[in-house]
């Protein structure tokens, strides 16, 4: 957490675990313009170490401490600050500034402070609530936590319609083992669009046998795929009639793949996928994908607002709810 600021700031966007947080500290802020603040003082005195140590962090990780809430007061609202709190701040009154953290910030430094044996046990407890935050949020598990955003029963509904075209194109035109050939260029387009195969991938997020890839995948994801699917069918079945009828072999296969990678209209999706599934992973389900590890971000206010809080949704109670519907669907589906 000292080095990272993809990890301060995945803890910091998570105001779930932030609430968590201010309920275990023993601290007290000055409540002002609606929030608690402290003083440099405060802060130095809380970490145990000198005003001095904070001025430097202040000075080498400016930028990242105002962005989550470290300012500087002054003019009308540094007035009303002393007018209320002079007694309890030792600043001179002739001060035209004064440096105050909210309790982001006020994390933030604790975050990246090596010096503080107080910052060292305050992180501890962050990783340790960060966690139970999580999975309390999500009923134990994370796993599935993909399922929880809204987007993700349209996106998966999809992806399963455009996959049926893809196994189509495979067993019409493509030559091969009748099973190992979908699972093989399954494996392409998964490479293609995450850089990883079904068994790596289930090996990073210690997937059993039984447990379905696509079921874990997020929205963002699943669109991204159901693209290729759809185009590699529709690039298949141009490739055979071209051939006259001729199936083609499952290197050839890879090749249509591998240039739809490269299409250019295809990067800024293919992008976008590989950072939400490498980020959400990482501070969701603690989970490291090194092949696209270029792409890891923190994961914003939103996108926790998204998988755990009031927007996020009980994909198995909507299940529940609809599993009546759903086996008529399914059923008139197979009748056609």
């Amino acid at each position: 957490m000292t080095v990272s600021n993809i990890e301060r700031q995945n803890v910091l966007n998570n105001r779930f675990a932030l609430d968590k947080i201010q309920e275990h500290l023993d601290i007290s802020g000055l409540l002002f313009d609606g929030e608690y603040r402290f003083t440099k003082k405060m802060v130095a005195d809380f970490y145990e170490v000198d005003v001095s140590t904070i001025d430097r962090y202040l000075f080498t990780n400016g930028d990242e401490l105002k962005h989550n809430g470290y300012f500087l007061c002054k003019g009308k609202s540094l007035k009303e600050f002393k007018l209320q709190f002079a007694h309890l701040i030792n600043e001179a009154s002739k001060t035209t500034q004064l440096g105050l953290f909210n309790f982001r910030a006020f994390l933030n430094i604790g975050m990246l402070l090596t010096e503080s044996e107080k910052a060292k046990e305050l992180r501890s407890l962050i990783l340790d609530l960060v966690i139970a935050t999580i999975h309390e949020k999500t009923g134990g598990g994370t796993k599935y936590i993909n399922r929880r955003d809204i987007n993700y029963i349209p996106a998966a509904i999809t992806e399963e319609n455009y996959r049926k075209n893809l196994t189509a194109a495979i067993n019409q035109c493509v030559d091969g083992h009748h099973t190992y050939k979908y699972a093989q260029i399954t494996d392409f387009i998964y490479k293609a669009v995450f850089k990883e195969n079904a068994k790596e991938y289930r090996e990073i997020l210690s997937l059993d046998t039984k447990d379905n890839v696509r079921h874990t995948l997020y929205a963002e994801v699943l669109l991204v795929i159901s693209s290729f699917e759809n185009g590699v069918g529709a690039a298949i079945q141009k490739r055979y009639k071209e051939k006259r009828g001729v199936k083609l072999t499952v290197d050839e296969v890879e090749l249509i793949v591998n240039e739809l990678a490269e299409h250019p209209m295809q990067k800024p999706y293919l992008n976008d996928a590989r950072t939400k599934m490498a980020s959400r992973d990482f501070s969701f389900r603690d989970a490291y994908h090194g092949n696209i590890a270029e792409y890891l971000k923190a994961v914003t206010p939103e996108e926790f607002e998204r998988f755990i809080g009031d927007q996020s949704v009980d994909f198995d109670n909507i299940l529940s709810e609809n599993k009546d519907v759903l086996k008529r669907l399914k059923q008139a589906e197979d009748d056609e």
